[in-house]
């Protein structure tokens, strides 16, 4: 079976986890800190404050963004439901934005349209959070100028998108956000395992969601509400969380950063030879945005008008004759949890057209041309004989 996609491990990244078991830190040590830092640079913000996975990096960005109950929180149905549960997890509630048709993004149109709405019903959301789906950049300047008059925060679900660019800058930059999120797992551009971390050029912010990875509790005097007893002293300040990254998975991350534009330049090339490839059949390819840089985590097929049950006999054809696609996703306003809280079927039409004809096909770095060959053909099969 050739998955959709599937980490890259060197022997560089075995040996710097090795070191990092084989010293004195397993967790809370120097590596963390020194992954943040990497991690900074390499995305142009200030500051790095690195989790255990990409879910509770959202958590805390949302708590530090003082989203709570009452508060409103609008996402794209497009996503991983995390994107929209963490808005449930501090108490808020939760709607959504329509996605464009051609990047699988927010719409800046819909979104203008529906801030229009909620400005005369005189609910407008604290935070919104554009989803860069699949790797490429959500329209972020035109999503800022629309949402950042009215005061709402904006926080950038980029799990998908390390290594990405937009109008020339890194994705985590920070130009049009408050917070940018990006995932670790292992099927992403760079791996820790299991991992993620939120970007911000908020020094307030920064100190707050560093503050509720691990439990809300400080050492440094300087936060305290009394002066400390002694040099073991601590205070718990916060109610926080134990998410934070071990020494392990903070030294494969910066194993892995030292590979992050030959990553991002791979998934392009193949990208490119799909576009190449599959421009001849009745497939609707990922629209590319003249002011983006994809960096491909996911290449994203859909069907052509596609017939009753089209969709699923092309995806199991694929399948069974092991390419391992995959649907990126199914939208979280129809998941029985979300249905449970009032939405339905056609709320978010352009969203429910796209889960009806997408198709995640293999992408990966280190997917060859014979492999990529084999993906080519079998989907130009199951697309004309279904």
């Amino acid at each position: 079976m050739i998955p959709y996609g599937r980490q890259d491990i060197s022997e560089a990244d075995v040996e710097a986890v090795v070191r990092a078991l084989k010293s004195d830190f397993l967790t809370q040590g120097p590596m963390v800190p020194r992954f943040e830092e990497a991690l900074a640079h390499k995305v142009s913000a200030r500051h790095a404050i690195a989790v255990n996975s990409a879910t509770s990096a959202l958590h805390i960005a949302v708590s530090a963004l003082g989203l709570g109950k009452g508060d409103l929180l609008w996402t794209s149905p497009i996503t991983f439901v995390a994107s929209a549960n963490c808005a449930r997890y501090v108490g808020a509630d939760v709607d959504f934005v329509d996605i464009d048709p051609d990047t699988f993004n927010m719409s800046p149109q819909a979104l203008a349209f529906k801030l229009e709405e909620a400005k005369a019903a005189g609910r407008l959301p604290k935070v919104i959070v554009p989803v860069h789906m699949g790797g490429q950049s959500a329209a972020m300047k035109e999503i800022s100028d629309l949402v950042r008059p009215l005061g709402i925060r904006i926080l950038e679900d980029a799990s998908h998108a390390i290594g990405g660019e937009y109008e020339g800058l890194p994705v985590g930059a920070g130009l049009y956000s408050d917070v940018t999120v990006f995932s670790f797992h292992p099927v992403k551009i760079v791996t820790t395992a299991e991992g993620g971390v939120a970007v911000t050029n908020d020094e307030q912010l920064a100190q707050k969601m560093a503050l509720l990875r691990s439990h809300g509790i400080t050492r440094d005097p300087g936060q305290m509400t009394q002066s400390p007893d002694g040099p073991w002293y601590y205070q718990q300040i916060e109610l926080g969380w134990n998410y934070r990254m071990t020494e392990l998975q903070a030294a494969l991350g910066f194993s892995q950063l030292d590979r992050l534009d030959q990553f991002v330049d791979r998934r392009n090339a193949l990208a490119d030879r799909y576009d190449d490839e599959l421009t001849k059949l009745p497939l609707a390819l990922p629209g590319r945005q003249a002011q983006t840089r994809s960096s491909f985590h996911l290449y994203i097929i859909r069907l052509l008008n596609p017939a009753s049950d089209q969709h699923r006999l092309v995806f199991q054809r694929l399948r069974d004759e092991g390419i391992g696609v995959n649907i990126h996703y199914i939208p979280v306003h129809l998941q029985p949890y979300y249905r449970d809280l009032g939405f339905d079927v056609g709320d978010f039409p352009v969203a429910e057209e796209y889960y009806s004809r997408a198709i995640s096909i293999p992408l990966y770095h280190s997917l060859d041309d014979v492999e990529q060959s084999k993906v080519i053909s079998a989907v130009a099969s199951a697309v004309c004989d279904e």
